[in-house]
């Protein structure tokens, strides 16, 4: 685990199965429970914010708007215009 000085703390019950499992699972894996329990909760915490910045696509979709953003013809709306300059504004 880090070396930086943990100042954070988070408590809570789990039955007594959940506590069994995670003992045995942190001792395959020649952690502390402690340290299996940050590790697998930060990992589990960081999929969760990244599948919610994250949009998928099916392929069909996909395709689509590959074609639409190749398609020279096309120019932006004044919605994504305006967004453009916003984003340019903030942005720099």
């Amino acid at each position: 685990m880090s070396t930086a000085k943990s100042e954070a703390r988070i408590n809570f019950r789990l039955t007594v199965a959940q506590k069994k499992a995670i003992e045995d699972a942190a001792t395959e894996l020649g952690q502390s429970i402690s340290d299996f329990a940050i590790s697998t909760l930060v990992q589990a915490a960081r999929k969760v914010l990244n599948d919610q910045q994250v949009t998928r696509l099916s392929e069909r979709d996909r395709k689509f708007f590959a074609a639409i953003i190749d398609d020279e013809t096309e120019k932006p709306n004044e919605a994504l215009s305006k967004a453009a300059r916003r984003y340019r504004k903030q942005v720099g």
